[in-house]
């Protein structure tokens, strides 16, 4: 016998292997498949497999990490100026050569100001009621730069009294002469200035109604109870219960003294009278402010100080018209400091030509109670406004004093000179070369990665 088996034997049991294997790799594709597919070895969906891998899952945290950006990290390019002795020095001297010359101009502007402030607080005491009487002159301060320094002006008062004011103790008036010894170029304003009256108190200050300024009706409620702008303590009165018009303690303290509008001229001097007005001394703005009141006059009762303007109260033809009581919208305006000055009266136009003048002034605003003074103060203006001679000194000052530091600057550094650091050890540059550094190698790494060029 051979033992060398048929071919066609050979050839059938090497397509059954090869058969076979097709078999087996179709079943473990398909498994595969299966798997993928969420289904287990048994061909059904696997929920537990899922379930499990979800639970393994961690929540993400909500990060409080600012985003990486150069305005979130505060890494913003910035100019760092590094200050040494030459560009400190130069920088002085730069502003000593602005400040110290425009401090002279506004000094000098200031200082050709003419004026003249004549305290009369205390004039119903001291002025004879008989004849005129020369003012003290701790009573006056001018300002007149054509005179020598040992000129004086010449003032006098002297107290009469007003018969038509039904109250005695309101009577009083009080006439002063004074003189001009130059002309004074317009225009002219007439302030009255206030001394150690101090309006800036919290209480004080924030004591009115916008409400009631503005022309409303405001309620009781509102001015009573609104918060940081309310009249108390002078909101109503007790007897009525009716609103103060207008309330607060600003209104309640109104400055009443009167003036004259013609300064009259004296001994028949060719110079003549010089008229003014009271128009044009609120300030423009108020005009939109302060408006006509919608109160009925039987809803509002004036404020306690007012009594003598007002003895038989608010009737239907006498409640004020703040709308156009330039006076009041002055006072309105609290100060901040305890010498002030408010504008009375002006004269845009004319020139107030050398002489003696007559005002007369009606006494009705106390001020020696609280150790107070009250003058009149007849000015010009210069193009920096009134007159302001601190502006000018300020000035001055801090021009000297910029020249100083740089004179002392430069003596130190000639004498004793000193090295500069390096400033690329300074933080801000040592962090640019690092952001240069990170940039550097990122390119470096673009450029070694080798092209994927496809085949």
């Amino acid at each position: 016998m051979s033992n060398k088996l048929p071919e066609e034997n050979v050839l059938g049991d090497d397509s059954n292997l090869n058969n076979s294997n097709i078999r087996n790799r179709g079943n473990y594709e398909y498994n595969g498949q299966q798997q993928e597919e969420g289904e287990g070895a048994d061909g059904y969906d696997s929920d537990a497999n899922s379930s499990a891998d979800e639970s393994f899952e961690k929540p993400k945290e909500k990060s409080r990490k600012p985003s990486d950006n150069a305005f979130r990290q505060q890494s913003l390019k910035a100019y760092n100026p590094v200050f040494t002795a030459k560009t400190v020095i130069p920088i002085f001297v730069v502003i000593a050569v602005i400040f110290a010359p425009l401090g002279a101009a506004m000094w000098y502007a200031s200082h050709r100001i003419k004026d003249l402030a004549i305290d009369y607080s205390q004039c119903e005491n001291l002025a004879n009621t008989d004849y005129f009487q020369a003012i003290p002159q701790e009573y006056l301060d001018f300002n007149f730069p054509t005179q020598n320094s040992s000129y004086t002006p010449v003032a006098s008062w002297k107290l009469s009294e007003d018969d038509s004011q039904p109250f005695d103790d309101e009577r009083n008036v009080c006439i002063i002469q004074f003189e001009i010894p130059d002309d004074m170029k317009g225009p002219i304003y007439f302030f009255y200035r206030l001394k150690n009256f101090y309006a800036n108190h919290r209480r004080y200050a924030k004591s009115f109604s916008e409400d009631q300024i503005e022309g409303k009706r405001a309620s009781i409620s509102d001015i009573k109870d609104t918060v940081g702008q309310n009249c108390q303590p002078l909101s109503t009165d007790p007897a009525t219960g009716k609103a103060y018009y207008p309330c607060g303690l600003i209104a309640n303290s109104l400055f009443n003294d009167t003036y004259t509008t013609t300064l009259t001229s004296v001994n028949s001097s060719s110079s003549g009278d010089y008229e003014m007005t009271t128009k044009g001394i609120a300030w423009k703005s108020d005009k939109n402010r302060f408006k006509k009141t919608k109160y009925n006059y039987t809803e509002i009762v004036p404020p306690p100080y007012w009594y003598k303007m007002y003895p038989d109260g608010y009737n239907s033809s006498n409640v004020p018209d703040i709308s156009t009581w330039y006076e009041f919208q002055n006072w309105m305006h609290t100060s901040g400091l305890p010498t002030f000055n408010k504008l009375a009266q002006r004269n845009d136009d004319d020139t107030l030509a050398a002489g003696t003048y007559q005002v007369s002034i009606g006494l009705h605003f106390p001020v020696l109670p609280y150790n107070g003074h009250k003058y009149i103060y007849i000015s010009q203006r210069s193009v920096i406004g009134g007159k302001n001679m601190f502006l000018g000194i300020s000035w001055m000052a801090g021009g000297g004093l910029c020249l100083l530091v740089a004179i002392s600057l430069l003596i130190v550094n000639l004498i004793k000179p000193r090295k500069t650091g390096d400033v690329n050890l300074l933080s801000w540059n040592k962090e640019s070369f690092k952001q240069d550094d990170r940039v550097s190698e990122d390119v470096v790494e673009v450029e070694e990665q080798p092209a994927n060029i496809p085949i």
